[in-house]
């Protein structure tokens, strides 16, 4: 997490005044750097631990603290607003992923681009011929979310064949892409960065074909404070590119998403309805003995024996949560192979290495890096972060650490540590996973145990 002391307030209640609200101070008067932006998974969102996050939040605090200024971050409901309320100087820009696609004439401006995306069809498997172009869809329901670039993209005179269905401005891509896999549209125009963080939830959706050319991500700026944010701007992003903040970023909010299979979604998702119940008391129970979110421990249970009470590996690693003999000791557990007890113990466990490490460590870095050394320990994960730092790197930052992990098995690296060789490479393919498997569940998972039967 980068920051937490942005302030957060309501577009609603600026929209709900009667008079015209007053434009906002500049940065330099007020020690604020006001953010209009919306909440999803590419923008601000709270995590488990209820702290904010994003790829947006992070971007914009980070540039906050550039210029000097305290973020202030405004959730717009309704994208479309972001227009007036930045005409209207209620912010000093919108960091809200938004598609860079036309000019304003003077007022607003766009900012330095720092991420790319490509509007694609998505749909479910075909059973005919694939459609390959916006030509092939002939008559068929094409989902778009009004007031965005998608929709823009589907106005030429010789699409007027296509059934545009126009979803409120306010819908999310998941919502859109429902609508999909359950039939009630055949098709959606969406990005290419939204839908690499939806796919996990519709196993069954693919790409068929792009559409247009590359967009470029930007702010959109208001006129309050414009020239010395566009002035701040450039260098900004000039630098976090140089040095790889910006690809740390990227990686730490894609990276994950882009690295689970098809059939691992569909294998959870399944997996959910058929054999969650009957262990998602002794999961919740495991949150009250550990104080970690139910989904998470099931999360990892997931990626250690798909659930398997009995899993055992070749290692002497046995039950639902694939601990050690002397890690089931440690936790007073007498029976790996008894699902309750071995859920129960392994969160215990991961509680036990979150707070064995450094305190300066934050979430969600502690987190991550806490599951890496579930898989290989506490030791080797003191071994990577020396590594990370001897790289030049931030040994307290989960991206960073995750870089050097397969340096662990690699000869030049591993004999001259202290724990020596460990298969870092496996911890790095666990805590990608497990995040993977955690999202879909935070998403598919209710957040109370049912009823019973």
């Amino acid at each position: 997490m980068i920051g937490r002391a942005a302030t957060l307030l309501i577009a609603g209640m600026i929209a709900a005044c009667t008079e015209a609200p007053r434009p906002i101070a500049p940065v330099a008067q007020s020690g604020e750097l006001v953010v209009l932006t919306v909440n999803g998974p590419l923008t601000y969102f709270e995590d488990a631990q209820g702290l904010p996050t994003g790829f947006e939040y992070d971007l914009a605090t980070l540039f906050a603290k550039e210029i000097g200024a305290t973020p202030a971050f405004v959730l717009v409901d309704d994208p479309s607003a972001i227009d007036r309320l930045l005409r209207n100087g209620q912010a000093h820009l919108a960091a809200a992923a938004l598609a860079r696609h036309f000019d304003f004439p003077g007022g607003l401006a766009w900012g330095p681009p720092y991420l790319t995306t490509q509007h694609q069809v998505v749909g479910r498997g075909a059973t005919g011929a694939r459609p390959k172009s916006l030509g092939d869809l002939g008559s068929q329901r094409v989902g778009v979310i009004e007031e965005s670039v998608a929709e823009y993209l589907l106005l030429a005179p010789q699409l007027e064949s296509i059934r545009v269905e126009r979803l409120p401005a306010g819908t999310s891509t998941s919502d859109m892409l429902e609508r999909v896999a359950r039939g009630d549209l055949e098709y959606a125009l969406v990005e290419s960065t939204r839908f690499t963080l939806a796919r996990r939830f519709f196993p069954e959706l693919s790409i068929l074909f792009d559409v247009g050319k590359p967009a470029d991500y930007a702010w959109l700026v208001s006129a309050v404070d414009r020239r010395r944010i566009l002035d701040a701007a450039k260098p900004f992003f000039e630098r976090i590119h140089k040095d790889g903040t910006l690809k740390r970023l990227v990686d730490r909010h894609f990276g994950h998403a882009t690295r689970i299979t098809t059939i691992d979604s569909v294998t959870l998702i399944e997996r959910l309805r058929t054999q969650l119940p009957s262990l998602q008391p002794h999961f919740m129970e495991a949150e009250a003995a550990s104080g970690i979110d139910w989904r998470l421990i099931a999360a990892i249970g997931y990626q250690e024996s798909h659930w398997d009470p009995l899993a055992t590996s070749p290692t002497g690693v046995r039950g639902l949560m694939m601990l050690t003999e002397e890690t089931a000791s440690r936790m007073q557990i007498k029976d790996r192979l008894d699902a309750r007890a071995s859920i129960v113990g392994g969160a215990r466990y991961l509680a036990l290495l979150k707070d064995s490490m450094s305190p300066r460590l934050v979430e969600p870095d502690r987190t991550f890096l806490a599951l890496a050394a579930y898989n290989m320990g506490l030791g080797h994960l003191e071994d990577a972060r020396i590594l990370a730092a001897r790289a030049g790197l931030n040994p307290d930052k989960w991206q960073d650490v995750r870089q050097v992990l397969p340096r662990l098995a690699e000869p030049e690296h591993f004999q001259k540590l202290k724990h020596g060789y460990a298969r870092g490479f496996e911890a790095q393919r666990l805590v990608d996973n497990v995040r993977n498997y955690y999202d879909i569940l935070l998403r598919m998972a209710p957040r109370e145990a049912p009823p019973p039967p």
